[in-house]
């Protein structure tokens, strides 16, 4: 299940990040001596070579979820709910864990609807696939945010062992800021993509 997110929507981030590194520089990004216009265009072919987006989404939601009956979708899911469980005493990433427990619950609900209306017009499977594909892209890397928050918590308090490696204290603080920049600041986005995926059909169809 996480293939087509890793194709379509990282590749799509991808591409956002390389633009914006371009905007970071300036006038300078958009000359081939930086180097910066060389990532922007192979950030932009990524999103084709492995297939386009679109057709990336059309695979996630009608083959690996509403294919296979959400069961793929639920194994994640219940990896999302079980971090929240085994996390319930971690204060200092409760707001994380509080977005990642909805979205655990709201990501099957919303698959729910879609494959009701699907099935009484499969062009509701197509018009809402890439901002499914997207929105599932958001709340999958949430799950991931949390997971690496929580452990470098623990890594900072002394409550994991850190084996061989050594982390440097900066390092992990900046992981923290970094999940919570993403649940603040990234994560919204996947709201917005929950109203399109709803608004149906038609207004496509009209166009």
């Amino acid at each position: 299940m996480l293939t087509p997110i890793a194709k379509g929507f990282c590749t799509e981030v991808g591409l956002e990040s390389a633009s914006l590194a371009i905007q970071v520089h300036g006038g300078h990004g958009f000359i081939k001596e930086s180097g910066v216009e060389q990532l922007y265009r192979d950030g932009r072919i990524a999103t084709l070579y492995e297939g386009t987006t679109g057709i990336q989404a059309l695979d996630l939601l009608g083959r690996k979820v509403l294919g296979t009956q959400g069961k793929s979708l639920m194994v994640f899911t219940k990896k999302m709910h079980t971090l929240c469980i085994e996390n319930e005493q971690n204060e200092k990433q409760q707001a994380l864990l509080k977005d990642v427990k909805h979205y655990s619950k709201e990501w099957p609900q919303l698959t729910m609807q879609l494959g009701g209306k699907a099935m009484k017009n499969p062009d509701e499977v197509g018009a809402a696939s890439v901002d499914y594909l997207m929105y599932s892209g958001y709340v999958s890397l949430a799950y991931f945010w949390a997971k690496m928050a929580i452990v470098s918590q623990q890594l900072l308090d002394g409550k994991q062992q850190k084996g061989d490696t050594t982390f440097d204290e900066g390092f992990l603080k900046d992981k923290i800021a970094n999940a919570t920049f993403y649940f603040e600041r990234i994560l919204p986005r996947a709201n917005a993509h929950k109203q399109s995926m709803l608004s149906g059909w038609s207004n496509l169809n009209n166009i």
